[in-house]
């Protein structure tokens, strides 16, 4: 397979300080789109994006199919701040349409349901919402599934200087938190009869992370919400013993195959950065609560991403945002793995002229 010109994605995840620093946005504004561009993102919603992409490419967002039009939320049309479904949930305003509801582990009423479970028995999650929800209980057909997207010519090797990747959510905190809700998971954590079931867990995600190995892809990105803007979920004994030991064997896995692991995960990640990198990961993007300095300081031109706050974009106080990309810029000469990235998301409520703001600032000065 013939070597690609390394993109500059591919170099921040390697470390390599390109140029020009790449952004990595969690992006779900439509009013802002439509700022940007003179063009209604409902109404034109195709030719908004192209031009999104002309003035902002480093964004690197998709370009819809159609220009069809696209339905205004409800809750924009109504005046309305949230609403109640039939089932009497609350739902709110998020990107284009309405957020969803937090219906994790509703098949799980009480502790001895969850010790009564059998990850391994259970095999095919195809209906139970897990995020990752499919059938687990082949490898092979895991493999099948995963290995459509890409031409068989290609073997089990990505493109040299490609950004290619693949990326799991349940890299292993997730599964028993997305399977049997907060409150059962915090429930039936510490109790000895848990350990049986993150074994089995686990042992579905040496099938996901073999699987991983044989793709032509030179990344993958693992997903776990192991901390909140506060710090820790469980204890440092806790991830010890039930999670750290397996990001390392999982991590072994794909890496023996070529391929680089990057870690992602929401919150505060002071507490086990170190962890996550001593486990192999190449880096981290995670929230600005997080200190980043600290880790470009102590690793090798480490990936890091999610310094920049929406907080910040949405007061919109003009000093204010540039002494932010300024941080950035600083912390980006600590490492030639950083990359722009608004941490924690920029939804639809983020004034379109605070964003405009941080890009055109970040335009100017995230240049090495």
């Amino acid at each position: 397979m013939p070597p690609t010109q390394p993109d500059d994605r591919y170099l921040a995840y390697m470390g390599l300080a390109p140029k020009r620093i790449p952004h990595w946005e969690h992006w779900s504004c439509p009013d802002a789109e439509t700022y940007l561009t003179g063009i209604d993102y409902y109404e034109h919603p195709r030719l908004c994006r192209e031009r999104l992409r002309e003035l902002y490419p480093q964004l690197g967002l998709s370009i819809p199919d159609t220009d069809d039009p696209r339905p205004r939320p409800k809750l924009d049309l109504h005046g309305q701040t949230s609403s109640v479904d039939a089932n009497g949930r609350r739902h709110v305003r998020w990107g284009d349409g309405e957020s969803g509801h937090w219906d994790w582990g509703e098949k799980f009423k009480t502790a001895e349901d969850v010790f009564a479970f059998s990850p391994l028995e259970q095999g095919d999650f195809t209906s139970i919402p897990v995020v990752e929800s499919q059938d687990y209980s082949s490898e092979e057909k895991l493999y099948e599934r995963y290995s459509r997207g890409y031409p068989k010519e290609w073997g089990d090797k990505g493109r040299e200087g490609s950004s290619s990747m693949v990326g799991f959510y349940n890299t292993m905190f997730m599964w028993p938190l997305l399977t049997f809700g907060w409150e059962l998971f915090l429930e039936t954590c510490l109790d000895p009869r848990f350990e049986r079931i993150m074994d089995e867990f686990a042992e579905i995600n040496r099938r996901v992370f073999r699987t991983f190995a044989r793709l032509p892809v030179n990344f993958v990105l693992c997903h776990d919400d192991i901390v909140t803007s506060r710090g820790p979920v469980c204890s440092p004994q806790w991830m010890r013993k039930y999670i750290l030991p397996r990001y390392e064997e999982f991590w072994s896995i794909v890496k023996a195959a070529g391929k680089e692991v990057i870690f992602m995960a929401d919150g505060c990640m002071d507490a086990f950065a170190d962890d996550v990198m001593a486990c192999g990961a190449r880096g981290i993007i995670s929230e600005p609560y997080t200190d980043y300095k600290r880790i470009a300081r102590n690793y090798d031109n480490p990936f890091l991403a999610g310094e920049g706050d929406n907080r910040v974009l949405t007061r919109n106080d003009p000093a204010e945002i540039e002494a932010m990309v300024r941080s950035m810029v600083e912390t980006s000469r600590m490492t030639g793995g950083y990359v722009m990235c608004v941490g924690n998301h920029i939804p639809w409520n983020v004034t379109p002229e605070g964003i405009k703001r941080y890009l055109d600032l970040s335009s100017e000065l995230a240049v090495r």
